[in-house]
Protein backbone atom coordinates (compact mmCIF):
# COMPACT_ATOMS: atom_id res chain seq x y z
CA UNK A 1 0.00 0.00 0.00
CA UNK A 2 1.35 3.80 -1.07
CA UNK A 3 1.70 6.28 1.82
CA UNK A 4 1.29 9.77 1.80
CA UNK A 5 4.10 11.69 3.89
CA UNK A 6 3.80 15.36 4.94
CA UNK A 7 6.83 17.42 6.23
CA UNK A 8 7.44 21.00 6.10
CA UNK A 9 10.79 20.62 3.94
CA UNK A 10 11.46 17.47 1.51
CA UNK A 11 15.29 17.33 1.21
CA UNK A 12 15.91 15.04 -1.79
CA UNK A 13 20.14 14.32 -1.10
CA UNK A 14 22.04 13.13 1.89
CA UNK A 15 25.40 14.53 0.60
CA UNK A 16 27.12 17.60 2.56
CA UNK A 17 24.53 19.77 0.81
CA UNK A 18 21.19 17.91 2.18
CA UNK A 19 22.53 17.08 5.61
CA UNK A 20 24.11 20.36 6.51
CA UNK A 21 20.67 22.06 5.41
CA UNK A 22 18.54 19.55 7.67
CA UNK A 23 21.22 20.29 10.75
CA UNK A 24 20.26 24.03 10.40
CA UNK A 25 16.64 24.11 10.05
CA UNK A 26 14.76 24.75 13.13
CA UNK A 27 14.52 21.99 15.27
CA UNK A 28 10.45 22.47 15.08
CA UNK A 29 10.20 21.95 11.59
CA UNK A 30 9.32 18.91 10.33
CA UNK A 31 12.06 17.12 7.80
CA UNK A 32 12.12 14.36 5.59
CA UNK A 33 15.55 13.24 4.45
CA UNK A 34 15.67 11.13 0.69
CA UNK A 35 18.28 9.04 -0.06
CA UNK A 36 19.09 6.76 -3.06
CA UNK A 37 20.80 4.21 -1.08
CA UNK A 38 22.63 4.11 2.96
CA UNK A 39 22.34 7.39 4.15
CA UNK A 40 26.36 7.95 3.25
CA UNK A 41 26.80 6.86 0.23
CA UNK A 42 27.11 9.63 -2.35
CA UNK A 43 30.08 11.75 -4.02
CA UNK A 44 30.66 13.42 -0.32
CA UNK A 45 31.75 10.57 0.99
CA UNK A 46 34.26 9.87 -1.02
CA UNK A 47 35.96 13.35 -1.38
CA UNK A 48 39.56 13.31 -0.27
CA UNK A 49 40.69 16.94 -1.21
CA UNK A 50 39.51 18.90 1.50
CA UNK A 51 37.69 22.04 1.79
CA UNK A 52 39.30 25.53 0.64
CA UNK A 53 38.47 28.63 2.70
CA UNK A 54 40.84 31.38 3.78
CA UNK A 55 42.10 30.41 7.41
CA UNK A 56 45.79 31.62 7.09
CA UNK A 57 46.69 34.73 7.52
CA UNK A 58 49.10 35.12 4.83
CA UNK A 59 46.07 34.35 2.88
CA UNK A 60 43.36 36.83 1.90
CA UNK A 61 39.39 36.57 0.53
CA UNK A 62 40.13 39.13 -2.30
CA UNK A 63 43.32 36.00 -3.75
CA UNK A 64 40.62 33.14 -3.11
CA UNK A 65 38.25 35.37 -5.23
CA UNK A 66 41.03 35.94 -7.86
CA UNK A 67 42.04 32.22 -8.64
CA UNK A 68 38.40 31.38 -8.33
CA UNK A 69 37.83 33.65 -11.46
CA UNK A 70 41.16 32.71 -12.99
CA UNK A 71 39.89 28.94 -12.84
CA UNK A 72 36.53 29.67 -14.19
CA UNK A 73 37.95 31.30 -17.24
CA UNK A 74 36.01 34.36 -17.04
CA UNK A 75 32.41 32.27 -17.01
CA UNK A 76 31.92 32.73 -13.22
CA UNK A 77 29.47 35.25 -10.90
CA UNK A 78 31.74 37.49 -9.57
CA UNK A 79 29.50 38.74 -6.90
CA UNK A 80 28.36 34.99 -5.95
CA UNK A 81 32.34 34.60 -6.02
CA UNK A 82 32.74 37.16 -3.73
CA UNK A 83 29.80 35.68 -1.64
CA UNK A 84 30.67 32.19 -1.40
CA UNK A 85 34.40 33.47 -0.43
CA UNK A 86 33.49 35.39 2.33
CA UNK A 87 31.13 32.68 4.05
CA UNK A 88 34.15 30.35 4.42
CA UNK A 89 35.82 30.43 7.64
CA UNK A 90 32.85 30.86 8.90
CA UNK A 91 31.74 27.47 7.35
CA UNK A 92 34.58 25.96 8.39
CA UNK A 93 34.02 26.79 11.81
CA UNK A 94 29.84 25.36 11.83
CA UNK A 95 31.53 22.53 10.70
CA UNK A 96 34.06 22.38 13.77
CA UNK A 97 31.60 22.98 15.74
CA UNK A 98 29.65 20.00 14.85
CA UNK A 99 32.22 17.85 15.54
CA UNK A 100 34.59 17.27 12.26
CA UNK A 101 37.82 16.78 13.11
CA UNK A 102 40.88 18.59 10.37
CA UNK A 103 44.28 17.30 10.27
CA UNK A 104 45.91 19.81 12.97
CA UNK A 105 49.77 20.68 12.31
CA UNK A 106 51.15 22.61 15.59
CA UNK A 107 53.58 24.38 13.66
CA UNK A 108 51.36 26.24 11.68
CA UNK A 109 50.65 28.98 14.24
CA UNK A 110 49.21 31.43 11.01
CA UNK A 111 46.75 29.09 10.17
CA UNK A 112 45.63 28.19 13.61
CA UNK A 113 47.38 24.85 13.95
CA UNK A 114 45.78 23.41 11.25
CA UNK A 115 47.57 21.93 8.19
CA UNK A 116 46.15 23.61 4.87
CA UNK A 117 47.45 21.77 1.40
CA UNK A 118 47.69 23.67 -1.80
CA UNK A 119 45.51 22.02 -4.98
CA UNK A 120 45.30 23.74 -8.56
CA UNK A 121 44.72 27.15 -9.02
CA UNK A 122 45.23 28.30 -5.76
CA UNK A 123 47.65 30.83 -5.14
CA UNK A 124 47.88 29.85 -1.59
CA UNK A 125 47.50 27.23 1.33
CA UNK A 126 44.09 27.29 1.67
CA UNK A 127 43.25 23.72 1.92
CA UNK A 128 41.98 22.12 5.12
CA UNK A 129 40.99 18.64 4.99
CA UNK A 130 41.11 15.47 7.14
CA UNK A 131 44.01 13.57 5.97
CA UNK A 132 43.26 12.18 2.31
CA UNK A 133 39.85 11.35 3.48
CA UNK A 134 37.39 14.77 4.36
CA UNK A 135 34.62 13.43 2.62
CA UNK A 136 34.25 10.96 4.74
CA UNK A 137 35.09 12.97 7.94
CA UNK A 138 32.32 15.43 7.05
CA UNK A 139 29.68 12.91 5.57
CA UNK A 140 30.06 10.64 8.67
CA UNK A 141 29.95 13.71 11.37
CA UNK A 142 26.94 15.25 9.82
CA UNK A 143 25.27 11.66 9.76
CA UNK A 144 25.44 10.84 13.09
CA UNK A 145 24.22 14.75 13.97
CA UNK A 146 21.52 14.36 11.72
CA UNK A 147 20.78 10.62 13.35
CA UNK A 148 20.46 12.05 16.45
CA UNK A 149 17.85 14.87 15.72
CA UNK A 150 13.84 14.20 16.57
CA UNK A 151 12.63 16.14 13.76
CA UNK A 152 14.42 14.72 10.82
CA UNK A 153 13.23 11.50 9.21
CA UNK A 154 15.38 9.47 7.28
CA UNK A 155 14.01 7.63 4.09
CA UNK A 156 17.05 5.24 3.27
CA UNK A 157 16.43 3.63 -0.18
CA UNK A 158 14.28 5.61 -1.66
CA UNK A 159 14.48 7.37 -5.14
CA UNK A 160 12.54 10.48 -6.47
CA UNK A 161 10.80 10.27 -9.62
CA UNK A 162 9.53 13.56 -10.46
CA UNK A 163 8.64 16.45 -8.65
CA UNK A 164 4.78 17.35 -8.21
CA UNK A 165 4.30 20.85 -9.05
CA UNK A 166 0.64 22.77 -8.61
CA UNK A 167 -1.11 26.01 -8.38
CA UNK A 168 -0.95 28.08 -5.10
CA UNK A 169 -4.01 29.17 -3.48
CA UNK A 170 -5.00 33.15 -4.28
CA UNK A 171 -5.14 35.14 -7.00
CA UNK A 172 -2.14 34.42 -8.60
CA UNK A 173 -2.71 30.92 -9.33
CA UNK A 174 1.14 30.66 -9.49
CA UNK A 175 2.86 27.02 -9.72
CA UNK A 176 4.60 25.65 -7.22
CA UNK A 177 6.57 22.49 -6.07
CA UNK A 178 4.33 20.48 -3.73
CA UNK A 179 6.42 17.69 -3.21
CA UNK A 180 7.88 14.88 -5.03
CA UNK A 181 6.87 10.92 -6.20
CA UNK A 182 9.24 8.74 -4.77
CA UNK A 183 9.99 4.81 -5.46
CA UNK A 184 10.66 2.53 -1.55
CA UNK A 185 13.14 0.66 -3.28
CA UNK A 186 12.46 -1.67 -0.08
CA UNK A 187 8.68 -2.45 -1.22
CA UNK A 188 8.77 -1.50 -4.76
CA UNK A 189 6.04 1.25 -3.71
CA UNK A 190 5.32 4.90 -5.22
CA UNK A 191 4.50 7.24 -2.01
CA UNK A 192 3.43 10.63 -2.37
CA UNK A 193 5.84 13.27 0.01
CA UNK A 194 4.28 16.27 0.16
CA UNK A 195 6.33 19.37 1.62
CA UNK A 196 5.95 23.36 2.25
CA UNK A 197 9.68 23.53 0.47
CA UNK A 198 11.79 20.98 -1.91
CA UNK A 199 15.45 20.73 -1.92
CA UNK A 200 17.26 19.17 -4.62
CA UNK A 201 20.46 18.23 -3.14
CA UNK A 202 21.16 15.48 -5.52
CA UNK A 203 24.88 16.06 -6.42
CA UNK A 204 26.11 15.65 -10.13
CA UNK A 205 25.95 13.36 -13.22
CA UNK A 206 29.07 12.19 -14.15
CA UNK A 207 28.05 8.42 -14.31
CA UNK A 208 27.05 9.45 -17.82
CA UNK A 209 30.36 8.81 -18.41
CA UNK A 210 31.85 5.27 -19.27
CA UNK A 211 34.87 6.56 -16.51
CA UNK A 212 33.84 8.78 -13.69
CA UNK A 213 35.60 8.85 -10.21
CA UNK A 214 32.13 9.03 -8.76
CA UNK A 215 29.87 6.81 -7.28
CA UNK A 216 27.35 5.04 -8.96
CA UNK A 217 24.48 7.32 -7.51
CA UNK A 218 25.89 10.17 -9.02
CA UNK A 219 23.06 10.26 -12.38
CA UNK A 220 22.15 13.53 -12.96
CA UNK A 221 18.46 13.02 -10.81
CA UNK A 222 17.77 16.37 -9.42
CA UNK A 223 18.91 18.28 -12.76
CA UNK A 224 16.63 16.01 -15.14
CA UNK A 225 13.97 16.53 -12.02
CA UNK A 226 13.99 19.88 -12.37
CA UNK A 227 14.51 20.55 -16.47
CA UNK A 228 10.71 18.40 -16.42
CA UNK A 229 9.45 20.23 -14.15
CA UNK A 230 9.46 23.54 -16.08
CA UNK A 231 13.40 25.21 -14.50
CA UNK A 232 16.35 26.30 -16.93
CA UNK A 233 19.79 24.57 -16.83
CA UNK A 234 22.71 26.58 -17.19
CA UNK A 235 26.93 25.67 -18.13
CA UNK A 236 25.87 21.63 -18.97
CA UNK A 237 28.59 21.86 -21.74
CA UNK A 238 31.66 21.72 -18.87
CA UNK A 239 31.84 18.81 -17.18
CA UNK A 240 35.38 18.74 -15.27
CA UNK A 241 37.52 15.57 -15.77
CA UNK A 242 39.56 14.72 -12.75
CA UNK A 243 42.84 14.15 -14.19
CA UNK A 244 44.29 11.29 -12.05
CA UNK A 245 42.28 8.27 -11.28
CA UNK A 246 43.67 5.58 -10.25
CA UNK A 247 44.37 3.08 -13.39
CA UNK A 248 43.81 -0.55 -12.14
CA UNK A 249 41.78 -3.82 -14.10
CA UNK A 250 40.11 -3.96 -10.92
CA UNK A 251 39.26 -0.21 -9.86
CA UNK A 252 36.78 1.72 -11.48
CA UNK A 253 36.58 4.93 -9.39
CA UNK A 254 39.41 5.40 -7.02
CA UNK A 255 40.54 8.89 -7.31
CA UNK A 256 44.03 9.94 -6.26
CA UNK A 257 43.66 13.50 -4.96
CA UNK A 258 44.99 16.16 -6.42
CA UNK A 259 46.94 16.89 -3.03
CA UNK A 260 49.41 14.89 -4.09
CA UNK A 261 50.25 17.30 -6.96
CA UNK A 262 50.04 20.37 -4.27
CA UNK A 263 52.49 18.34 -1.85
CA UNK A 264 54.70 17.88 -4.65
CA UNK A 265 53.81 14.78 -6.89
CA UNK A 266 55.05 14.97 -10.65
CA UNK A 267 53.40 13.55 -13.74
CA UNK A 268 55.08 11.49 -15.46
CA UNK A 269 55.31 10.00 -19.15
CA UNK A 270 55.85 6.21 -18.96
CA UNK A 271 59.94 6.69 -19.67
CA UNK A 272 60.29 8.79 -16.35
CA UNK A 273 60.37 12.34 -18.06
CA UNK A 274 57.78 15.19 -16.82
CA UNK A 275 55.49 16.44 -19.40
CA UNK A 276 53.41 19.43 -17.70
CA UNK A 277 55.78 22.31 -17.69
CA UNK A 278 55.44 21.94 -21.52
CA UNK A 279 51.67 22.91 -21.46
CA UNK A 280 51.25 25.36 -18.87
CA UNK A 281 54.55 27.53 -16.40
CA UNK A 282 52.26 25.81 -13.17
CA UNK A 283 52.46 22.70 -14.68
CA UNK A 284 51.36 19.74 -12.16
CA UNK A 285 49.73 23.04 -10.17
CA UNK A 286 47.48 24.59 -13.27
CA UNK A 287 43.70 23.78 -13.24
CA UNK A 288 41.51 20.60 -13.62
CA UNK A 289 41.10 21.38 -17.08
CA UNK A 290 44.43 22.13 -17.98
CA UNK A 291 46.26 18.94 -16.55
CA UNK A 292 43.72 16.49 -17.82
CA UNK A 293 43.36 17.82 -21.40
CA UNK A 294 47.30 17.74 -20.94
CA UNK A 295 47.50 14.00 -20.24
CA UNK A 296 44.43 13.04 -22.50
CA UNK A 297 46.95 14.84 -25.55
CA UNK A 298 49.93 12.74 -24.33
CA UNK A 299 47.81 9.35 -24.07
CA UNK A 300 46.83 10.07 -27.46
CA UNK A 301 50.20 10.75 -29.07
CA UNK A 302 51.90 8.02 -27.82
CA UNK A 303 49.30 5.19 -27.68
CA UNK A 304 49.72 5.05 -23.47
CA UNK A 305 46.95 3.26 -21.87
CA UNK A 306 47.58 5.45 -18.63
CA UNK A 307 50.10 7.67 -17.18
CA UNK A 308 51.80 8.32 -13.93
CA UNK A 309 52.03 10.30 -11.14
CA UNK A 310 54.71 9.95 -8.63
CA UNK A 311 55.34 11.11 -5.21
CA UNK A 312 57.61 8.32 -4.36
CA UNK A 313 60.74 10.82 -4.12
CA UNK A 314 59.07 12.32 -0.95
CA UNK A 315 60.08 10.62 2.69
CA UNK A 316 57.78 7.23 2.80
CA UNK A 317 56.49 8.49 6.35
CA UNK A 318 54.98 12.06 4.44
CA UNK A 319 53.79 10.18 2.50
CA UNK A 320 51.73 7.41 4.73
CA UNK A 321 50.91 10.56 6.94
CA UNK A 322 49.83 12.91 4.54
CA UNK A 323 47.88 10.30 2.11
CA UNK A 324 47.24 7.43 4.71
CA UNK A 325 43.96 6.05 2.65
CA UNK A 326 45.64 6.53 -1.12
CA UNK A 327 48.32 4.29 0.60
CA UNK A 328 46.86 1.54 1.49
CA UNK A 329 43.96 1.44 -1.26
CA UNK A 330 46.93 1.24 -3.60
CA UNK A 331 48.60 -1.10 -1.59
CA UNK A 332 45.80 -3.44 -2.17
CA UNK A 333 46.20 -3.49 -5.85
CA UNK A 334 49.96 -4.15 -5.40
CA UNK A 335 51.32 -0.56 -5.54
CA UNK A 336 53.39 0.56 -3.28
CA UNK A 337 53.36 4.74 -3.67
CA UNK A 338 56.18 5.40 -1.15
CA UNK A 339 58.70 2.77 -4.19
CA UNK A 340 57.01 3.78 -7.44
CA UNK A 341 54.65 5.83 -9.30
CA UNK A 342 50.44 5.74 -9.33
CA UNK A 343 49.43 4.92 -13.00
CA UNK A 344 46.20 7.37 -13.27
CA UNK A 345 43.80 8.48 -16.24
CA UNK A 346 41.60 11.06 -16.68
CA UNK A 347 37.78 10.64 -15.47
CA UNK A 348 34.51 12.31 -15.72
CA UNK A 349 34.48 14.21 -12.10
CA UNK A 350 32.08 16.97 -11.62
CA UNK A 351 29.13 18.38 -13.34
CA UNK A 352 30.17 22.65 -13.07
CA UNK A 353 26.55 23.32 -14.17
CA UNK A 354 23.16 22.49 -13.12
CA UNK A 355 19.82 23.61 -12.48
CA UNK A 356 19.94 27.62 -12.09
CA UNK A 357 19.69 29.47 -8.79
CA UNK A 358 19.60 32.94 -7.08
CA UNK A 359 21.88 34.09 -4.48
CA UNK A 360 19.22 32.06 -2.19
CA UNK A 361 19.35 29.12 -3.87
CA UNK A 362 16.06 29.37 -4.97
CA UNK A 363 15.06 27.73 -8.43
CA UNK A 364 12.76 29.11 -11.27
CA UNK A 365 9.73 27.01 -9.59
CA UNK A 366 8.45 28.48 -6.02
CA UNK A 367 9.26 26.11 -3.18
CA UNK A 368 11.89 24.29 -5.01
CA UNK A 369 15.20 24.70 -4.16
CA UNK A 370 18.45 23.19 -5.58
CA UNK A 371 21.69 23.12 -4.03
CA UNK A 372 25.22 21.76 -3.68
CA UNK A 373 26.66 20.19 -7.52
CA UNK A 374 22.91 19.84 -8.61
CA UNK A 375 23.13 23.43 -8.82
CA UNK A 376 24.28 26.27 -11.21
CA UNK A 377 24.94 29.08 -8.64
CA UNK A 378 27.75 31.12 -10.85
CA UNK A 379 30.60 29.83 -8.48
CA UNK A 380 32.32 27.95 -10.84
CA UNK A 381 31.97 29.24 -14.33
CA UNK A 382 34.03 26.96 -17.12
CA UNK A 383 35.87 25.66 -14.54
CA UNK A 384 35.30 24.49 -10.75
CA UNK A 385 38.82 24.90 -8.94
CA UNK A 386 39.57 21.89 -6.49
CA UNK A 387 37.94 22.14 -2.64
CA UNK A 388 35.30 24.71 -3.77
CA UNK A 389 32.85 22.40 -4.48
CA UNK A 390 32.03 21.25 -0.55
CA UNK A 391 32.79 24.75 0.48
CA UNK A 392 29.77 25.53 -2.11
CA UNK A 393 27.31 22.91 -0.38
CA UNK A 394 27.88 24.69 2.86
CA UNK A 395 27.36 27.93 2.41
CA UNK A 396 23.76 27.88 0.15
CA UNK A 397 22.41 25.53 2.70
CA UNK A 398 23.11 27.83 4.86
CA UNK A 399 21.79 30.55 2.54
CA UNK A 400 18.65 28.63 1.57
CA UNK A 401 17.61 28.03 5.54
CA UNK A 402 17.96 31.53 6.26
CA UNK A 403 15.15 32.54 3.38
CA UNK A 404 13.01 28.88 4.10
CA UNK A 405 12.99 30.36 7.97
CA UNK A 406 11.86 33.54 6.55
CA UNK A 407 9.30 32.18 4.43
CA UNK A 408 8.04 29.33 5.95
CA UNK A 409 4.88 30.66 7.83
CA UNK A 410 3.49 32.58 5.29
CA UNK A 411 3.30 29.04 3.22
CA UNK A 412 0.67 26.43 4.02
CA UNK A 413 0.85 23.34 3.33
CA UNK A 414 0.14 21.17 0.06
CA UNK A 415 -3.35 19.62 0.31
CA UNK A 416 -3.42 16.21 -0.59
CA UNK A 417 -2.09 14.82 -3.73
CA UNK A 418 -3.09 12.44 -6.49
CA UNK A 419 -1.38 9.26 -5.59
CA UNK A 420 0.74 7.44 -7.88
CA UNK A 421 -1.31 5.81 -11.13
CA UNK A 422 0.32 2.45 -12.46
CA UNK A 423 -2.93 0.80 -13.30
CA UNK A 424 -1.99 0.57 -16.98
CA UNK A 425 1.90 -0.67 -16.43
CA UNK A 426 2.79 -4.31 -16.06
CA UNK A 427 6.03 -5.69 -15.22
CA UNK A 428 8.89 -5.67 -17.31
CA UNK A 429 10.13 -9.11 -18.91
CA UNK A 430 12.97 -7.29 -20.79
CA UNK A 431 15.36 -5.81 -18.02
CA UNK A 432 18.19 -6.50 -20.77
CA UNK A 433 16.88 -2.84 -22.74
CA UNK A 434 17.77 -1.12 -19.76
CA UNK A 435 21.13 -2.50 -19.16
CA UNK A 436 21.99 -1.81 -22.96
CA UNK A 437 20.52 1.31 -23.12
CA UNK A 438 22.78 2.00 -20.03
CA UNK A 439 25.94 1.00 -21.47
CA UNK A 440 25.71 2.30 -24.83
CA UNK A 441 24.94 5.92 -23.58
CA UNK A 442 27.70 6.02 -21.45
CA UNK A 443 29.98 4.55 -24.17
CA UNK A 444 28.96 7.27 -26.97
CA UNK A 445 28.94 10.09 -24.24
CA UNK A 446 32.74 9.39 -23.45
CA UNK A 447 33.93 8.83 -27.21
CA UNK A 448 31.66 11.84 -28.48
CA UNK A 449 31.35 14.42 -25.67
CA UNK A 450 34.19 14.10 -23.56
CA UNK A 451 37.82 16.20 -22.75
CA UNK A 452 38.24 16.84 -26.80
CA UNK A 453 34.89 16.97 -28.69
CA UNK A 454 34.29 18.25 -32.33
CA UNK A 455 31.16 19.65 -34.10
CA UNK A 456 30.97 15.42 -35.52
CA UNK A 457 31.22 13.66 -32.52
CA UNK A 458 28.40 16.31 -31.23
CA UNK A 459 25.90 15.84 -34.03
CA UNK A 460 26.35 12.05 -33.19
CA UNK A 461 26.05 12.11 -30.03
CA UNK A 462 22.94 14.00 -30.74
CA UNK A 463 21.60 11.37 -33.11
CA UNK A 464 22.18 9.00 -30.63
CA UNK A 465 20.79 10.39 -27.74
CA UNK A 466 17.72 11.36 -29.39
CA UNK A 467 16.88 7.60 -30.46
CA UNK A 468 17.74 6.27 -26.92
CA UNK A 469 15.49 8.97 -25.87
CA UNK A 470 12.53 7.93 -27.42
CA UNK A 471 13.18 4.30 -26.71
CA UNK A 472 13.25 5.24 -22.88
CA UNK A 473 10.44 7.27 -22.81
CA UNK A 474 8.08 4.45 -23.99
CA UNK A 475 9.77 1.99 -22.06
CA UNK A 476 9.08 4.29 -19.16
CA UNK A 477 5.43 4.37 -20.11
CA UNK A 478 4.98 0.72 -20.72
CA UNK A 479 6.93 -0.55 -17.46
CA UNK A 480 6.61 -0.27 -13.47
CA UNK A 481 9.35 1.68 -12.47
CA UNK A 482 12.68 0.33 -10.74
CA UNK A 483 15.72 1.96 -9.79
CA UNK A 484 17.98 1.73 -12.88
CA UNK A 485 14.99 2.75 -14.86
CA UNK A 486 14.44 5.97 -13.26
CA UNK A 487 18.53 6.31 -13.05
CA UNK A 488 18.68 5.85 -17.14
CA UNK A 489 15.94 8.04 -17.55
CA UNK A 490 17.40 11.19 -15.91
CA UNK A 491 20.78 10.36 -17.40
CA UNK A 492 19.36 10.43 -20.88
CA UNK A 493 17.80 13.74 -20.28
CA UNK A 494 21.01 14.95 -18.66
CA UNK A 495 23.12 13.62 -21.73
CA UNK A 496 21.13 15.43 -23.94
CA UNK A 497 21.32 18.73 -21.77
CA UNK A 498 24.83 18.68 -22.02
CA UNK A 499 25.10 17.69 -25.92
CA UNK A 500 22.70 20.55 -27.01
CA UNK A 501 24.79 23.10 -24.53
CA UNK A 502 28.13 21.65 -26.27
CA UNK A 503 26.86 22.34 -29.72
CA UNK A 504 25.82 25.98 -28.66
CA UNK A 505 29.12 26.99 -27.41
CA UNK A 506 31.04 27.63 -30.78
CA UNK A 507 34.19 28.23 -28.62
CA UNK A 508 37.01 26.44 -26.40
CA UNK A 509 37.01 27.64 -23.15
CA UNK A 510 37.46 25.91 -19.65
CA UNK A 511 36.59 22.42 -19.35
CA UNK A 512 34.75 22.51 -23.14
CA UNK A 513 37.47 22.23 -25.64
CA UNK A 514 36.52 21.75 -29.29
CA UNK A 515 38.63 20.67 -31.86
CA UNK A 516 36.60 23.05 -34.47
CA UNK A 517 36.59 26.34 -32.22
CA UNK A 518 39.95 25.85 -30.26
CA UNK A 519 40.10 29.51 -29.12
CA UNK A 520 38.41 31.48 -26.53
CA UNK A 521 35.66 34.12 -27.83
CA UNK A 522 35.24 36.72 -25.30
CA UNK A 523 33.41 38.94 -27.75
CA UNK A 524 30.37 36.26 -28.21
CA UNK A 525 30.58 33.71 -25.53
CA UNK A 526 31.47 35.24 -22.50
CA UNK A 527 28.22 34.41 -20.56
CA UNK A 528 26.06 31.35 -19.33
CA UNK A 529 24.74 28.80 -21.56
CA UNK A 530 21.28 29.11 -20.81
CA UNK A 531 18.77 26.16 -21.80
CA UNK A 532 14.95 26.88 -21.05
CA UNK A 533 12.57 23.91 -21.25
CA UNK A 534 9.21 23.83 -23.08
CA UNK A 535 7.17 24.53 -20.00
CA UNK A 536 9.17 27.25 -18.60
CA UNK A 537 7.66 30.08 -17.21
CA UNK A 538 9.09 33.19 -15.32
CA UNK A 539 9.12 32.99 -11.77
CA UNK A 540 6.62 35.02 -9.62
CA UNK A 541 7.41 35.93 -6.19
CA UNK A 542 7.19 33.11 -3.16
Amino acid sequence: MTKDHLHDVLIIGSGAAGLSLALRLREDLKVAVISKRELEEGSTYYAQGGISAVLDEGDTLSSHVEDTLDAGAGLCDEDIVRLVVEHGPKSIDWLMSNGVHFTRDDSAVSSGGYHLTREGGHSHRRVIHAADATGKEVESTLESQVMSRSNVEIFDYHIAIDLITGSKNGAQKTKRCLGAYILNQKNGKVDTFRARFVILATGGASKVYLYTSNPDVSTGDGIAMAWRAGCRVANMEFIQFHPTCLYHPHSKTFLITEAVRGEGGHLLLPDGSRFMPNFDERAELAPRDIVARAIDHEMKRIGADCLFLDISHKPADFIREHFPTIHKSCLDFGIDITREPIPVVPAAHYTCGGVMTDHQAQTDLPGLYAIGETAYTGLHGANRMASNSLLECLVFAELATEHIHRNVDKIPFPRELPPWDESRVTDSDEEVVVSHNWDELRRFMWDYVGIVRSNKRLERAKRRVELLRREIGEYYGNFRVSNDLLELRNLVDVADLIIRSAQSRRESRGLHYTIDFPYRDDQVQRKATVLIPDNYSPKRKN
